[in-house]
């Protein structure tokens, strides 16, 4: 049963849903926070702000789960990821499946509560998190499918806000996917040349020496979109401040990988943390001098 598995299996349980390493958890919670503050004009919803809060939690938690059971013979050739809890053995690929269900449940409970568009929205959520890790298997897109799993809690928040969608809510999904793109394609450069052997497929291995070249390209398409957003929300010298800062953790992040150092890369990719921030920082001020 779950509950005994989680009573006896607690480390390899967190591990598996890497609570350890929060980063996947902040990569998703910026842009929500984005969507959110934006969608309320600087005054959400206490509930909604509760609900998609503990809602990414979860869902990048339960993500998470089905990518390493969906790379479980892969993490095997993988030094980064060959002690991984299904790989190493400690949780079984059954026992995986059901702390999955676990996880996608209680984010389903959750969204019950916000107003029936955002719960029908929830399926596709879903979809998108369990279709993702299968994705590196077919195509060298797979980042592209992270981006839109990671964009749709977008939409959802807009509906939950405003029972609405609008065309600046698509917007926001948008540079969310590009941003994606960004920076998985640098974490998948720290696994290129593992990947490569064992016939994972990526952006950054179909890029190959244009890989550099192609990331500056879509960090500007970021950062442009980003502006647009700004202009259409009529935000102010606070936002593209924040915006402007992104552009410069983005500068950085070039040279981080500039010598396609895997740790370097991998700094790159930490590094997005503070360029979401920075955004969100950003719109947060410019909505609390409005009010």
């Amino acid at each position: 049963m779950i509950v005994e598995l989680k009573q006896t299996n607690l480390k390899a349980y967190w591990q598996l849903t890497r609570m350890h390493k929060p980063i996947g958890i902040l990569l998703l919670l910026w842009p929500m926070y984005w969507a959110l503050w934006i969608a309320s004009s600087g005054s959400p919803n206490t509930l909604v702000f509760i609900v998609f809060t503990l809602g990414v939690v979860l869902m990048r938690s339960a993500g998470c789960v089905i990518n390493d059971y969906a790379d479980r013979e892969v993490d095997l050739h993988v030094s980064r990821t060959k002690g991984r809890p299904i790989a190493s053995g400690r949780v079984t690929p059954v026992e995986a499946l059901q702390l999955f269900a676990l996880l996608i449940v209680a984010a389903f409970l959750l969204v019950l509560s916000m107003n029936k568009l955002t719960v029908w929205l929830s399926f596709g959520g879903v979809f998108l998190a369990a279709l993702y890790p299968f994705m590196k298997r077919y195509t060298h897109f797979p980042q592209v499918f992270l981006g839109a799993a990671f964009s749709w809690a977008v939409p959802m928040v807009f509906a939950a806000q405003t029972n609405t969608i609008p065309p600046l809510a698509w917007l926001l999904v948008i540079a969310t996917l590009i941003w994606a793109v960004v920076y998985d394609t640098m974490y998948a450069m720290v696994d290129r040349e593992d990947d490569l052997k064992i016939g994972v497929k990526s952006t950054a291995i179909l890029f190959g020496k244009l890989d550099k070249v192609l990331i500056s390209f879509f960090q500007i398409l970021l950062l442009t979109t980003l502006i647009i957003i700004g202009q259409k929300a009529e935000l102010g010298v606070f936002y593209f401040t924040g915006v402007f800062v992104a552009g410069l953790f983005s500068v950085y992040q070039q040279y981080l990988i500039k010598d396609r150092l895997p740790t370097k890369c991998m700094t790159a990719f930490l590094n997005n943390n503070y360029l979401g921030l920075a955004v969100f920082i950003g719109v947060l001020l410019d909505y609390t001098n409005k009010l």
